[in-house]
């Protein structure tokens, strides 16, 4: 057990009424921390100390902000190891995930800085021969971010990298599950000389106490929100009040073609490698599995192989608690009930934790819960299509517009169903979803907004017309 604080102004605080939450770790169900209970005031003292440090941050050139972001890189990922053990214990993925996370996340920062150098601006042809016009590139101040648990220290870096490249501040809310990763990531920016208050953690367990207050204060002109869509719903409402600019990522369904010009063993390789990732836990992770009908027994041969190679506890870590394990169990028992087979799988562990295996089902129908509800666990569902036009239009069946997957070797086919793919990110024959370079973002009830890339850093920017007369 041990102790951790809220970063404000670059230094650290405890809830001035002494309140503090446990963090558990989910492999165990023991508790591993107290941390403090953050709240409305300390997050009203971490905006202004942002607000404070706001002035001075994007004064600072260009070649200075990124300076100090590499840094914070660098620093961050001579830590990988430390803060990968730290995310671990309170998340309880893999090591070898977490630390690859941590080191991601660390990219994602160097890609930002050196986007620092690419703010441009832009000079518009003139009303007239005594008349100039620029377009003014300016951050639009205050961020305030809110992260899931599922990634918590590669969600932070995909939004913080951008801010800060942008000029703004930032006060950080990490989801109270899996708040020692982001107070550790505080720690080492705090080392590598990040100037007081240009970034703040408030850890709490009352996260509509911070999004109260972050909300309501005027000061805060951003919110980058990564989580359910009913929580999207309720800071899209509340923005309204002062305008705030928004960036949102909720939920995802996402769907995978498999056609029959495919490598069936090649395909089911990787859905394995992200469906099973982190348990499943990724808005990122298929939810339904589509598999042409003369490819479909070798597919799920193949995935039904890399599933039953996986252990749990060594190569696949728990469920974060216990309210995933049984949406988990529900999903599979109302699959079942209604005709499917559990090829593999298909119970939960007997063994302490949240632990459930790689699970397989065949026999799937689109009506089923599981084809209907997120399910953030490591199920994968099975379903047949014969024809090009059905498939799409069963892909698209869904409020989701996160990710797609295809896989097939027929160029023509890849841009025909690309292009009719109601989806914001769609990669073809394993290709990257979120690599720094690449803008991420969704469609639909998926959110709007993109981290990552240049787009990524154009969120936190307004451009200021100027026009300018010459007085001839």
């Amino acid at each position: 057990m041990h102790e951790a604080e809220a970063l404000i102004g670059g230094t650290w605080h405890t809830d001035p009424g002494g309140g503090t939450f446990t963090v558990a770790d989910p492999a165990t169900g023991e508790p591993i921390a107290h941390v403090t209970d953050g709240g409305a005031e300390l997050t009203r003292r971490a905006v202004d100390a942002a607000a404070a440090a706001f002035p001075g941050w994007r004064a600072l050139a260009a070649d200075e902000r990124a300076e100090l972001m590499r840094r914070a890189a660098a620093e961050l990922a001579a830590r990988a190891e430390s803060i990968g053990a730290t995310m671990t214990s309170e998340q309880g993925k893999p090591l070898a995930e977490s630390v690859a996370e941590v080191r991601s996340g660390a990219d994602h920062l160097v890609w930002a800085a050196e986007e620092t150098r690419r703010v441009y601006g832009q000079t518009v042809p003139g009303a007239g021969p005594d008349n100039r016009i620029w377009l003014l590139p300016e951050p639009v101040g205050v961020v305030a971010g809110i992260t899931p648990w599922n990634f918590p220290v590669s969600m932070i870096t995909r939004k913080l990298g951008p801010a800060l490249a942008a000029g703004c501040t930032v006060v950080l809310k990490p989801a109270e599950l899996t708040p020692l990763s982001a107070i550790a990531v505080g720690e080492a920016f705090t080392a590598a000389g990040l100037p007081a208050g240009v970034f703040n953690v408030v850890p709490t367990s009352r996260p509509a106490d911070f999004a109260e207050t972050v909300m309501a204060d005027p000061r805060v002109r951003k919110v980058s929100f990564t989580g359910s869509t009913e929580v999207g719903r309720y800071l899209i409402r509340q923005s309204a009040q002062d305008v705030k600019r928004l960036s949102v990522e909720l939920g995802g369904h996402a769907p995978v073609l498999v056609f029959p010009d495919a490598d069936p063993e090649a395909a089911a390789a990787a859905v394995a490698r992200s469906k099973f990732l982190n348990a499943g836990q990724a808005c990122t992770s298929p939810n339904r599995i589509y598999v042409h009908r003369d490819v479909a027994a070798r597919f799920t041969a193949a995935l039904v192989k890399r599933a039953e190679a996986i252990t749990p506890g060594l190569d696949m870590g728990p469920l974060i608690d216990a309210r995933a394990l049984a949406k988990v169990e529900r999903h599979v028992e109302d699959a079942l009930a209604a005709g499917a087979q559990a090829v593999t799988g298909g119970r939960r562990l007997d063994r302490p934790g949240t632990f459930y295996p790689p699970t397989v089902l065949t026999g799937v129908r689109d009506d089923m819960l599981i084809c209907r509800e997120e399910t953030f666990g490591p199920i994968a569902p099975v379903l047949e299509f014969t024809g090009e036009d059905d498939v799409v239009a069963r892909a698209n069946a869904t409020p989701y517009g996160l990710t797609a997957y295809v896989w097939t070797a027929d160029l023509t086919r890849t841009l025909r169903v690309a292009e009719a793919l109601e989806f914001g990110m769609v990669t073809v024959n394993g290709g990257p979803v979120a690599p720094p370079q690449a803008p991420f973002g969704g469609i639909k009830n998926s959110g709007y907004g993109r981290e990552g890339g240049s787009l990524g850093v154009s969120d936190y920017l307004d451009y200021k017309y100027l026009s300018v007369g010459l007085g001839r």
